[in-house]
C-alpha cells in the first residue's frame, strides 16, 4: 500500500490582502447606495449592512463616513472618464482636431450607460444636489481633467495653454458632451428626442460644430 502524501496546506490570504478587499467592498457598496438614495439618505451603517463588515471599518479604511463619500465621488467620476483614458485621447500622434473628434465621440459614447454604472448616478446626483465634499470632486476629479483636455483645446487652437480663450474653448466643447452623458434618459427623450443613444452622426456633428468654434473662437479679437 502506498504511503499517503501530506496534503498541501491551503494558502492564506494576507491581513492586507483582507483589509484591501474589504474596502474595496466598501467603496462599491456605498457608491451603489449613494446613488440610489444619495449622501444625506445613506448611512454608515446600511452601508456595513450591505457589505456584512463591522461598523467600525468605515472608520478604519476612509476615517469616517464623509471620507467614505469622498472616496466614492472621485471613483464615479473615473468610472465616467479616467485620467488615464484622457491622457491616452489627447496624447496621441493624430492632428489635434482629430484627437478632439475622438474625444468627444469617447464622451458621447457614453450616453445612455447611467443604468450599468453607479458612477454616473452619483456624479448626477452631486451636480444636481451638491453636498459638502462637492470641493472634493472639484480638486481631485474635475480640475485635473480638465488640465488634460486644455491642453488639447490648446494645440488645436494654436493658443498658449493659459490663453483665457482655452477656457472658453474647453466650455463649449465638453459642457454638452457631459450634459449628454449626465441628463437623465426620461429629460432626453422628452426634450431631445433626436439625440438619444446611438443616435447616428451625433458625435460626428457635435465636434463639427465645436471645431468651427474653436477655429472662430481662436481668430476673434
Amino acid at each position: 500500500m502506498s504511503a499517503r502524501l501530506p496534503s498541501s496546506p491551503t494558502p492564506q490570504r494576507s491581513p492586507r490582502q483582507d483589509g484591501e478587499t474589504t474596502r474595496a467592498t466598501l467603496l462599491d457598496i456605498a457608491g451603489r447606495l449613494f446613488a440610489e438614495h444619495g449622501y444625506l439618505g445613506t448611512s454608515s451603517k446600511d452601508i456595513c449592512l450591505r457589505a456584512g463588515v463591522n461598523m467600525a471599518a468605515v472608520n478604519y479604511h476612509f476615517g469616517s463616513r464623509d471620507g467614505l463619500y469622498a472616496a466614492v465621488l472621485v471613483e464615479a467620476h473615473r468610472q465616467v472618464i479616467s485620467q488615464e483614458e484622457l491622457r491616452a485621447l489627447v496624447a496621441s500622434d493624430h492632428p489635434a482636431k482629430d484627437r478632439v473628434r475622438g474625444l468627444m465621440a469617447h464622451l458621447v459614447a457614453q450616453m445612455g450607460q447611467d443604468e450599468t454604472s453607479w458612477g454616473f448616478k452619483v456624479v448626477l446626483r452631486e451636480v444636481m444636489a451638491p453636498s459638502p465634499l462637492a470641493s472634493t470632486l472639484v480638486d481631485q476629479a474635475i480640475v485635473p481633467k480638465a488640465g488634460i483636455v486644455a491642453g488639447l483645446i490648446a494645440d488645436c487652437m494654436g493658443l498658449p495653454h493659459d490663453h483665457p480663450k482655452v477656457q472658453r474653448g474647453l466650455l463649449m466643447t465638453v459642457v454638452p458632451c457631459i450634459v449628454l452623458v449626465l441628463a437623465p434618459p426620461g429629460l432626453r427623450e422628452k426634450a431631445l428626442p433626436a439625440l438619444q443613444p446611438g443616435s447616428p452622426d451625433l458625435a460626428d456633428h457635435m465636434a463639427t460644430f465645436a471645431l468651427a468654434g474653436l477655429d472662430a473662437l481662436a481668430d476673434a479679437p
